[in-house]
């Protein structure tokens, strides 16, 4: 098996979803479950934040011009339904579900359409940002996939590549990539320690740190915090295994 990790960073007033979420910085959404066919899709999510921030995003799902994950341009006329499955102060789950109209387009969809059956979801959105993970067999035609999302996206977003190959093995880490970090991540880790984003206090703010790098600001935090959680994840698994390791005798 193989995986996709892809980042779309949308402009104001494209989603729905990614305008609310930008107004609550401290607010996240990820994927419980995420399923499509040729003319269907639901999906089950799990969004944390501030009681006004949740109340937001519900009303963002519900909004009439908006349909989970649809890039067609205005109301594409699908039938949609976005129901509450459990709310309290601090999250809040959503189920969606759509069927198809002539015009719907959608990741899944397209992912359907040019990576083949037996597919695997996993999202999250953070900001103006929707990271996307997908599972797939390896037999389908990704360079096609990816052409017709940027179609579908068109100026609406900026497409980023995370992360592309196997899928990692349970267990995996030693003698893999010790990082596990996009390109673009890791430009943005270097620069920051290279110009005292890290030192206390410090020697740049992230404001400076995106115009050296000739960035927006949203992208350059999401870019950090992605290398940041993999670098910490990363450092607690080696912890874990070498907690576990069986001690040799000498």
């Amino acid at each position: 098996m193989r995986e996709l990790v892809f980042a779309l960073a949308y402009k104001p007033g494209c989603n729905a979803v990614a305008d609310t979420l930008a107004e609550h910085p401290g607010a996240r959404i990820r994927s419980l479950s995420l399923h499509a066919t040729d003319e269907r899709l639901w999906r089950v999510d799990h969004a944390s934040g501030s009681p006004d921030a949740l109340d937001a995003i519900a009303e963002a799902f519900r909004s009439s011009d908006y349909y989970a994950d649809c890039l067609a341009d205005g109301d594409c006329g699908a039938t949609q339904t976005t129901d509450v499955l459990d709310r309290d102060e601090e999250t809040l789950v959503l189920y969606s579900y759509w069927e198809r109209s002539p015009v719907c387009v959608s990741v899944p969809h397209l992912a359907l359409d040019h990576l083949g059956d037996g597919l695997l979801f996993d999202t999250r959105n953070e900001g103006r940002h929707y990271t996307w993970r997908i599972i797939h067999s390896g037999t389908g035609d990704v360079a096609a996939f990816f052409d017709a999302l940027a179609a579908a996206v068109g100026d609406c977003a900026e497409m980023e590549m995370l992360r592309t190959g196997v899928t990692a093995e349970p267990g995996a880490g030693v003698g893999a990539d010790p990082t596990g970090l996009s390109a673009e991540q890791e430009a943005a880790l270097r620069a920051a320690v290279e110009h005292g984003y890290y030192e206390s206090p410090r020697e740049v703010d992230v404001s400076e740190l995106a115009d050296h790098l000739e960035v927006p600001r949203s992208t350059l935090t999401y870019r950090l915090r992605r290398a940041e959680e993999s670098l910490a994840k990363e450092y607690v698994a080696g912890e874990t295994r070498s907690e576990t390791s069986p001690s040799r005798d000498r």
